[in-house]
């Protein structure tokens, strides 16, 4: 008889997608096995009237599956990538970063206007500091609405809430089939997306060779090298997802380009740099960029972020 691989996920509609998506490849590309997901709420969903960042950024979308794993209830989880922690607990490793989807931030505007072409003080939703802070560098006149829930949630509040505009993931509004609703890829120039944004990630139990084996093959090497440099530089910051940091690798061929951003809340106070060598030296590069960023001053900028939550 088959072995039966038990698939933990967030229960929302983005992460089951994101789920399906994963269990559908592993089931073409192991057809020996089978797969039963089960879904589960994680304590960044069940808290909607908070700001992330007053809550703590340790986990929140990921503790429970992580508790789970480690009582040998599911074998492995699936993640957005940018949702998982830098460290992770101990007996648990990721297994897989899956090919990414386009990582930048996309505007969905109310009447289709463009950013730069919205009215003076117009009101965006995000839930984000990281989008927050760029926004308001490129437009300080914008007011920032803080915007959390679901996808769904969200879009519904874009005509409830009287807003201009909400911001976005592209992965996620595409995956849901949305595109039609993007009025505005966000450039990289204005807002470097978060820390593995787009890309799916497996997280799996240390020493479980058979589930590593069976998750392995859907691990994509430029992908996984892009944003493990992004991942190396956020912990040498030591930021959380919650804290005004964006970052972008880029692999061709056997070379790496990491850029990065660390900002204070209001934007006023931006630091953005870059670095480049082998794809296969990409920790070490994300940790030379983070020390570049913190020469530069981005200690001083996080501290003061810290502060306004404590």
């Amino acid at each position: 008889m088959a072995r039966e691989i038990v698939v933990g996920t967030r229960d929302s509609a983005l992460a089951m997608w994101q789920t399906n998506w994963v269990v559908d490849n592993l089931r073409k590309l192991n057809p020996d096995y089978t797969f039963k997901i089960v879904s589960m709420k994680t304590q960044g969903d069940k808290i909607l009237d908070v700001a992330l960042a007053k809550i703590g950024d340790k986990g929140l979308f990921t503790k429970e599956l992580e508790f789970a794993m480690l009582r040998n209830e599911i074998d492995l989880a699936v993640h957005s990538m940018k949702d998982l922690p830098t460290v992770l607990p101990e007996g648990l490793k990721i297994g897989a970063i899956c090919e990414r989807h386009d990582p930048r931030d996309v505007l969905v505007a109310r009447d289709g206007i463009l950013l730069k072409d919205m009215p003076q003080g117009a009101r965006i939703g995000t839930s984000s500091l990281r989008r927050t802070a760029q926004l308001l560098k490129y437009r300080p006149d914008l007011q920032i609405i803080s915007l959390r829930g679901n996808l769904n949630t969200r879009m519904a509040k874009l005509e409830r809430e009287n807003l201009d505009g909400i911001i976005l993931a592209a992965a996620g509004i595409e995956r849901l089939g949305w595109a039609d609703r993007i009025t505005q890829r966000i450039p990289f120039e204005v807002c470097l997306p978060a820390v593995g944004q787009g890309s799916i990630g497996i997280e799996i139990r240390e020493g479980d060779e058979e589930v590593s084996r069976i998750v392995d093959k859907l691990n994509h090497g430029p992908s996984a090298a892009a944003i493990t440099a992004e991942r190396a530089m956020l912990k040498k910051l030591e930021g959380g997802c919650q804290i005004p940091i964006g970052a972008l690798g880029r692999v061709e061929g056997d070379r790496l380009t990491l850029e990065g951003v660390v900002a204070s809340l209001d934007g006023k106070e931006l630091l953005r740099s870059r670095v480049e060598g082998p794809a296969s030296e990409a920790a070490s590069l994300g940790v030379a960029l983070a020390e570049k960023l913190l020469d530069m001053g981005a200690l001083e900028i996080l501290k003061s972020v810290r502060q306004e939550f404590e």
